[in-house]
């Protein structure tokens, strides 16, 4: 038998051998779009008063975006200072080029991660006289003020100094002579209620808590230490909550924590995410899909391999429950969801071919799926889907 030759040359040295030269679209990834964030920051700074600042919260990286890049567009719509949960957000932040304030909403209480704090030039969360004896014996030995941050806590049961006693610590805490009091605030707990703004709801009455608090303290004329109470939710409730500084997240990356929401407030979400068609087959009737086989065809079917899976984020209890769109059509997911992969059925498509990009949460056409339907299919809240997904999905700035 005479084989055939090809012709065929391959030049094997100019194809890369490192992580970063590999297409960080090559099989699924999440599309961040720096200007919804910049529009949907400016558009919610519009309904604060001018003296009110905006605190983006940044934490999870940027709730799944790129907290950098979050960052940055955040800061061209109108944002002051920047929230995160940990230390090590903070420092990355700083890495990063960032300068401007930022606030670690989590409890430090170990003298050497204050001392890290203090160097990166990071504001601390303090809920105890003794983080505040800590911090100021830091600032002492290092000659300047220790900026931090007190929470009271007003109905959470979380962090924060106990409101009852507050009035008396905070009178001990003045006289520290080496941190700076640069804000007081306390967290709600069920802002976005329906009956939030009731007189009688919990978020009324952790308001007039720490409205009352803040009058005991007499800190009200003090204008040098930032006020803040409101998250996204309560920020949308009114005024009342918004003091002298709001921490907004969920809002600022396109969503509303509440059903009720002003109507002149167009917020767009600023995530997609896409993955290629690895691999396509075709079954017969009666076939089982994927692990278990819970998922059996009842006619000859046509199926798609998406190179994502629970690993990445994507709940496996979301199995044979979501679609993806292509081309303005939506096709259904298969079987159950793998760690790496999952099924799409795309009977009667031509047009899919190994290679080609579904969207499986974004737009496409007038076809719109959000993280709120994953959310609301997998019986959780919508800050767990955006949170969840992993750092294996590459962040790609489309802007």
């Amino acid at each position: 038998m005479q084989i055939r030759r090809t012709n065929h040359s391959l030049n094997f040295e100019k194809y890369p051998t490192f992580e970063k030269d590999i297409d960080p679209k090559q099989r699924a990834w999440i599309e961040v779009r720096g200007k919804e964030i910049e529009k949907n920051v400016r558009q919610l700074r519009s309904k604060l008063s001018e003296n009110c600042q905006f605190m983006a919260v940044v934490k999870a990286d940027g709730y799944g975006h790129d907290a950098k890049v979050v960052s940055e567009y955040a800061f061209k719509g109108g944002a002051s200072q920047l929230g995160v949960a940990t230390l090590k957000e903070g420092i990355k932040l700083r890495s990063s080029g960032i300068e401007k304030p930022i606030l670690i909403l989590g409890n430090l209480y170990l003298k050497r991660d204050l001392i890290i704090s203090f160097k990166n030039d990071l504001m601390p969360t303090i809920s105890s006289i003794r983080e505040c004896l800590i911090c100021n014996n830091i600032g002492k030995h290092f000659g300047r003020k220790f900026s931090l941050h007190l929470k009271v806590d007003t109905g959470m049961s979380r962090l924060g100094f106990e409101c009852n006693k507050f009035v008396q610590q905070f009178e001990k805490i003045k006289s520290f002579e080496n941190i700076s009091i640069e804000g007081i605030y306390s967290h709600l707990s069920s802002a976005d209620d329906n009956d939030a703004l009731d007189p009688s709801s919990s978020a009324q009455l952790q308001r007039k808590k720490f409205q009352k608090l803040l009058e005991q303290i007499n800190v009200v004329k003090n204008h040098n230490i930032k006020i803040h109470l409101a998250n996204s939710a309560g920020m949308l409730l009114n005024k009342d909550f918004h003091f002298n500084m709001v921490r907004v997240g969920l809002s600022m990356y396109g969503y509303s924590p509440q059903e009720k929401i002003d109507k002149n407030l167009s917020l767009e979400p600023a995530l997609f995410l896409k993955v290629k068609v690895a691999f396509i087959r075709i079954i017969d009737k009666g076939v089982g899909v994927s692990y278990g086989g819970k998922f059996v065809s009842n006619r000859k079917t046509k199926l798609a391999v998406l190179s994502i899976g629970y690993a990445d984020g994507i709940p496996r209890n979301l199995s044979g429950k979501i679609n993806v769109i292509h081309n303005n059509k939506l096709y259904p997911q298969v079987g159950s969801i793998t760690m790496d992969q999952m099924m799409v059925d795309i009977t009667g498509s031509n047009e899919i071919k190994v290679g080609t990009t579904m969207v499986l949460i974004g737009s496409d056409g007038d076809k719109i799926i959000s993280p709120l339907d994953w959310a609301r299919k997998s019986n959780t809240i919508l800050w767990e889907i955006l949170c969840s997904f992993t750092n294996r999905l590459p962040r790609v700035q489309v802007d």
